[in-house]
């Protein structure tokens, strides 16, 4: 079998004065991704949406909320597409000199953690499709693939074939991670900063469909919405 496996990121800037940061992937069979993408199309053809526009967490809002709500729901019901999120809860507290990196080769280091729990399966084969987020992000994620492989004993790039950048808004999928990521640093913001009601009905959405707290790590074996809080220098020890 092969996967195609979309990732995105949100506030994951050192000085954006933002302290939640949230890396995810949504993954599925690359045999399913032009039946997803046609149903997403469908979905918003449903609600009065261009195709062409793309869905963002920072969209939503009461006018388009019925919209939003029902593309978290296409999620759940759809047994092809799985998520993995890892939401790091407080940034701002890094201390990046004492482990000998800077901020960009700590982002890498999360994608690492966020990834490296979706190969499952030796005998499957993983592309991975990553937003593009600079100019220096090619040679970042070539980087990240061949630690990704070392680390899986892939040495011939059988398994993760590929780790490539793309422009979200040409790939529909890329707009479930997007919507998700958004709604896993929202959930952890302190509850003062929580002031939009539709954003908070899509956060609550997902806690109904998952039965579980955003702010939570699930089990190492959850497969439809996995998820990892991670800590400065807990790592793994995070997973509950």
């Amino acid at each position: 079998m092969e996967f195609n496996v979309y990732c995105d990121e949100s506030c994951h800037l050192e000085y954006d004065k933002q302290p939640v940061m949230a890396l995810g992937a949504v993954w599925c069979l690359k045999d399913s991704v032009p039946r997803i993408s046609d149903g997403l199309r469908e979905l918003k053809a449903k609600h009065g949406i261009s195709r062409g526009l793309e869905a963002k967490w920072t969209k939503v809002s009461p006018a388009k909320l019925e919209f939003y709500l029902d593309l978290i729901s296409y999620f759940f019901a759809n047994d092809s597409l799985n998520a993995r999120v890892l939401v790091v809860p407080d940034k701002s507290i890094l201390d990046h000199d004492s482990y000998n990196q800077d901020h960009n080769t700590w982002y890498y280091k999360m994608y690492y953690d966020m990834l490296k729990g979706l190969f499952f399966d030796r005998e499957s084969r993983y592309n991975i499709y990553v937003d593009a987020k600079d100019t220096q992000g090619g040679n970042r994620i070539r980087t990240l693939h061949e630690i990704l492989c070392r680390s899986e004993y892939d040495f011939d790039h059988r398994v993760i074939k590929k780790i490539q950048e793309i422009r979200s808004h040409e790939v529909e999928i890329m707009q479930i991670v997007d919507l998700l990521v958004g709604a896993f640093v929202y959930a952890n913001r302190p509850i003062e900063l929580q002031q939009s009601a539709a954003k908070r009905s899509v956060v609550e959405m997902i806690e109904s469909l998952s039965r579980r707290s955003l702010s939570r790590s699930t089990s190492r074996n959850e497969r439809k919405l996995n998820v990892l809080v991670w800590k400065p220098g807990k790592g793994d020890r995070t997973w509950q």
